[in-house]
């Protein structure tokens, strides 16, 4: 069986979410474990096989994923049924791991250099800024509700997850934070966040 390693309210929630939304919590195992924190709580866990102690880290057997981007394309793919990835084969799979792999170089980088207030022209030519993410992401919804088209998916799961974490950060554009009312309102992660937050593991 899979085993995700997750630290409550963390990054890794937003894996903890993706698992409730395909409907197979009961197939993967979670161990939750202590990460450090930037307020100098918690610290590195000795049963987190992670070499780094970081979440999310996914085991199966004896393969390992890390990085978000790859966790979710890993177990999308592993329970196509659910509906939330585009198994390869798929006329969007070039889409979805194009948007997973943009936020994991590009989107999480640019949030946390504005958020640090870290400005330089090498880091624009590399990630671009922050008005350029927002564009990246208004375009895509211009005329559809999701970033794939009229249907949710596991990219607007983990690409619309900062702002869950940071609403201050959310663009003034309409389609913009429609989008993240309507991935904010999903019952599964309301659910976790609960779960998260009472310290309850299912």
């Amino acid at each position: 069986m899979p085993t995700l390693y997750h630290a409550p309210n963390s990054r890794s929630t937003s894996i903890l979410h993706l698992i409730e939304e395909m409907g197979v919590a009961d197939r993967i195992d979670v161990v939750d474990v202590t990460v450090a924190r930037q307020d100098g709580s918690g610290g590195p866990d000795a049963r987190n096989p992670h070499p780094e102690k970081k979440v999310p880290y996914l085991t199966d057997g004896d393969d390992y994923v890390r990085e978000r981007g790859s966790i979710v394309a890993y177990l999308t793919d592993m329970f196509p049924e659910a509906g939330l990835g585009r198994p390869v084969g798929h006329p969007q799979r070039g889409q979805f791991l194009s948007w997973l792999f943009y936020y994991q170089g590009v989107m999480e980088p640019v949030l946390v250099l504005d958020w640090a207030k870290i400005d330089h022209s090498a880091l624009h030519a590399t990630f671009r800024d922050l008005n350029a993410v927002v564009a990246c992401l208004a375009n895509a919804l211009e005329n559809q509700p999701y970033l794939l088209g009229e249907d949710y998916s596991a990219v607007d799961l983990l690409l619309s997850s900062p702002f869950q974490w940071l609403p201050d950060a959310t663009p003034q554009q309409p389609s913009i934070q429609a989008w993240i009312t309507r991935c904010a309102n999903r019952s599964a992660l309301t659910t976790v966040m609960e779960r998260d937050r009472a310290g309850l593991r299912v």
